[in-house]
């Protein structure tokens, strides 16, 4: 069966310059954009009850632009004014720039790390280990950057400020795809939330990243297309490829 409508479960990209509008155009194939997943803060009564003072903390720790947002959401429903002498630490340029959003670049004190590796952004951090880290995280989330800010003996402390939920369909929506594509395991745990009595049947399924593709197996699915890999490094160019080879 020939691949004819791909949904993509990702915001719909913000240039008309998107590799996947190539392969629309290339194949004659419609793509959809629907993430599957949404992110929200947690209220100001959910926070309080980790019982964490923001400003005991000298310092915050950003691993994405996601953390930003919630963090200073959290402080405006808490009423906390941040103080010009709080430093952030971010794990690349753009994610440092993003910051701008709040805060007037230019008058804090921001540093970054130029691989989007945690571990690069290490030695900044040494430099300043005499700083209180606040570290702002989702529910889900890995032990790698608090592995390492232990092992360095870095004071700090974990918050969870935000979490992933399911972005619930409607009951007018289509879901009449002939391909699903999927970049984490909590975009697969809501496709089995909002279709319970799923049937894969000729439907293709892609993902991108190792535990993506885990969860895809773990619930029981048929896996068609995996990235990345050496041949294809990005999911666009995996689904160009992928299309090309089914669609003859």
């Amino acid at each position: 069966m020939k691949i004819k409508k791909v949904l993509v479960s990702q915001p719909k990209p913000a240039s008309e310059k998107s590799p996947y509008y190539d392969i629309a155009q290339k194949y004659g194939v419609k793509i959809d954009f629907r993430p599957f997943i949404k992110v929200e803060s947690l209220s100001a009564k959910e926070f309080r009850q980790q019982k964490i003072t923001i400003l005991d903390h000298t310092a915050v720790i950003f691993t994405s632009r996601h953390a930003i947002d919630h963090f200073f959401h959290l402080c405006t429903e808490l009423r906390v004014t941040v103080p010009e002498a709080m430093k952030y630490f971010c794990v690349t340029e753009t994610v440092a720039l993003y910051i701008q959003k709040y805060v007037q670049y230019r008058k804090r004190k921001i540093f970054f790390g130029s691989t989007g590796k945690i571990e690069d952004l290490l030695p900044a951090i040494l430099k300043h280990k005499g700083e209180n880290y606040l570290v702002p995280m989702s529910d889900v989330h890995t032990d790698d950057l608090s592995n390492l800010l232990v092992k360095n003996h870095i004071q700090h402390t974990e918050s969870v400020m935000y979490r992933t939920v399911s972005n619930d369909f409607t009951e007018d929506e289509e879901f009449d795809y002939d391909m699903l594509v999927f970049f984490s395991p909590a975009g697969v745990s809501s496709l089995q939330k909002n279709f319970p009595d799923f049937d894969q049947k000729e439907i293709r399924i892609g993902t991108f990243g190792s535990t993506t593709a885990q969860a895809v197996r773990d619930a029981g699915l048929r896996l068609d297309l995996e990235a990345p890999t050496v041949q294809a490094p990005s999911m666009t160019a995996a689904l160009d490829m992928f299309i090309k080879e089914n669609n003859k």
